[in-house]
């Protein structure tokens, strides 16, 4: 039996290089989630192409980037988590947040997201997680959106720094994400895997992937971050350029069978 893996491809709204290569990854079956920056420039415009593909739209709450002039500044990521495990943050503060995202979300496919996760994982911290599950249990009461576990898949083969990034992760929250999940009934996929340092070009990321693959388990999920062309030339766009051209080689489909890998939507009994 092939293992299922939800490929995930996030960052969907943040401009339209990530949304014509999330679009032609999905429609090409190489990507099979996708998470939707709500309140990005770039959403609203290509959220009912996204509808219209067999993939998974997930929410992708955001509190440490302002996506469009005029938005409020966040904090930066280290300063929302210290604020969050010292019990800082702003309740109400939190939950507008989310009310505008979710409300922004169900206004582009006139229904809940099928997951919901973090830009940079920020779903899981303490403070965010529960004033999450709070409004998905408001809104969508015994059908709510599944949620992506952050802890670490197996690190076979997998760079010592890129090991421990992941370990990191998933130490921020996962464990508590998990007992929240079994306690409220949610489905989540079953461990995370695509964590890197977002950088080395094709090559690198084509040699990570292949470990990734190896790795898999049953329901796990492998996140990635791809671009088709951008006029940026920055650093992260030049990555994201190279994770598309890998996910859409023709090579990934040897690499799925290789490993008896089957990418999936995340299944109805995960766990």
């Amino acid at each position: 039996m092939s293992k299922r893996v939800v490929v995930c491809g996030d960052d969907f709204g943040m401009n339209a290089d990530i949304d014509e290569g999330m679009i032609a990854l999905a429609g090409m079956g190489r990507v099979s989630a996708v998470s939707c920056l709500t309140l990005g420039p770039t959403f609203t415009a290509n959220a009912r192409r996204l509808a219209a593909l067999d993939v998974d739209a997930g929410l992708h709450v955001n509190f440490t980037e302002s996506l469009v002039p005029g938005d409020e500044p966040m904090p930066a990521l280290g300063a929302l988590i210290l604020k969050a495990y010292a019990g800082l943050l702003d309740a109400a503060w939190i939950d507008a947040q989310l009310v505008r995202q979710f409300d922004a979300f169900e206004a582009a496919f006139g229904r809940a997201p099928d997951y919901v996760d973090g830009h940079q994982h920020v779903h899981q911290l303490p403070g965010i997680r529960k004033r999450i599950l709070a409004l998905l249990k408001q809104r969508y009461g015994t059908r709510m959106p599944w949620l992506r576990q952050t802890a670490p898949g197996t690190q076979c083969g997998i760079p010592l720094k890129e090991s421990f990034k992941a370990r990191i992760i998933g130490a921020l929250g996962a464990a508590a994400l998990a007992r929240e999940a079994r306690k409220n009934g949610l489905r989540t996929n079953r461990r995370l895997l695509g964590v890197y340092g977002f950088n080395g070009g094709k090559r690198r990321y084509a040699g990570l992937l292949q470990n990734w693959l190896f790795n898999a388990r049953d329901c796990d999920l492998l996140m990635c971050h791809p671009a088709l062309d951008s006029q940026d030339s920055s650093a992260m766009a030049l990555q994201r350029r190279a994770e598309f051209d890998v996910l859409a080689s023709p090579k990934l489909g040897d690499w799925l069978s290789a490993n008896g890998v089957r990418i999936s939507r995340l299944p109805a009994v995960a766990r």
